[in-house]
């Protein structure tokens, strides 16, 4: 009996603590979609990245076209061209589309890397500024992902986004 009544007492005890703490303990949400769809680094790291391969998707744009129009070259003046004639082009064409095929794997891995980069650093900018918010306003826990609901109380996003604007 006595027992029950100490481990009833001991958890009161613990509940009673846990609370007390947790009313001391000053907690935040920051929504890091929100940070990386607004933030001002973003944007500029976008349409840096847009300036950067506009020429090379212009090339492959330009290399798409002149296929197209052997393709319908081929297709069109085939039938009254020599065999040889035939030959050679179709073999042009096929040469021009693993050229290309080579060139959009190329183009499409060089613009992964470089998203990537920009993301790193971007990621390490919003992680940054959201420590030294709460540094400043004395957080004790900052909450990002995984977050099922926060409170518009906790929810510290914009505060961060306006750091990043600084």
């Amino acid at each position: 009996m006595k027992k029950t009544g100490v481990t009833i007492f001991l958890a009161g005890m613990l509940a009673i603590s846990s609370a007390a703490v947790l009313a001391e303990t000053k907690i935040g949400f920051v929504d890091t979609v929100k940070l990386l769809e607004s933030a001002p680094q973003a944007k500029s790291a976008q349409s840096k990245i847009e300036s950067e391969f506009a020429p090379r998707e212009k090339e492959l744009v330009a290399m798409q076209r002149e296929i197209k129009k052997l393709e319908d070259d081929l297709s069109r003046d085939g039938a009254v061209m020599s065999e040889s004639e035939r030959t050679k082009q179709e073999r042009n064409v096929l040469s021009k589309r693993r050229d290309l095929k080579r060139s959009q794997d190329e183009f499409r891995d060089d613009l992964n890397i470089r998203r990537n980069e920009v993301l790193a650093k971007l990621q390490k900018d919003m992680f940054q500024a959201v420590v030294s918010l709460a540094k400043e306003q004395n957080f004790d826990l900052i909450l990002s992902q995984g977050v099922v609901y926060s409170s518009d109380k906790v929810d510290i996003t914009d505060s961060v986004l306006k750091k990043l604007q600084k």
